[in-house]
């Protein structure tokens, strides 16, 4: 009986109680604007930003498949085949193998091809070694590049004629206009 009696005069309280959920909802909206930038080319691709990751203690030696993104560590040796999703290779990581996703960024040690369907980016700690297939590549000063470069448009097939196109021995005069 006390409160209904109270109602009246926690009207000014009300509100209080009610500032409280304003952030509460701020703070469940925050999750969502990661996904969102996550998902910003591909929304449909990684639409909880789910990532796997393997470990700096794994080392993997065969094919890895699947529907969503990966950031690798450790070691692997065979094939990764993520199309749609991001792999990044991490500072620790070692990949010996060909490469095919959306996005590809490599912060780590790279041997072998790799196909996105977006972009590829070497960042200033990362190397990379073999023939990179996407729309666009991004080499940040002081990354290792050795291989070539086929920029490829929207929609494009292996068959057709790339954009743009550097050979093996333009590609290694970028890396050391890179390195310089």
């Amino acid at each position: 009986m006390w409160k209904p009696n109270q109602t009246g005069s926690n009207t000014p309280s009300t509100p209080e109680p009610v500032r409280p959920s304003t952030p509460a909802t701020n703070f469940e909206a925050s999750p969502t604007r990661p996904a969102t930038v996550g998902a910003g080319n591909a929304a449909a691709a990684v639409p909880t930003g789910e990532q796997a990751t393997i470990g700096k203690s794994l080392i993997v030696k065969g094919e890895l498949t699947g529907s969503e993104s990966l950031y690798i560590d450790g070691k692997v040796e065979g094939a990764i085949n993520l199309p749609g999703n991001r792999v990044t290779v991490g500072r620790n990581g070692q990949v010996a193998a060909n490469i095919v996703a959306r996005e590809i960024v490599v912060l780590g040690k790279v041997r072998g091809n790799c196909q996105a369907s977006d972009r590829v980016d070497i960042r200033s700690e990362g190397s990379l070694t073999g023939d990179v297939v996407a729309q666009r590549i991004s080499i940040e000063d002081g990354a290792f590049f050795k291989g070539g470069i086929d920029i490829r448009k929207p929609g494009q097939g292996k068959e057709g004629v790339p954009a743009a196109s550097m050979s093996s021995t333009d590609s290694q005069k970028a890396a050391v206009a890179v390195q310089a």
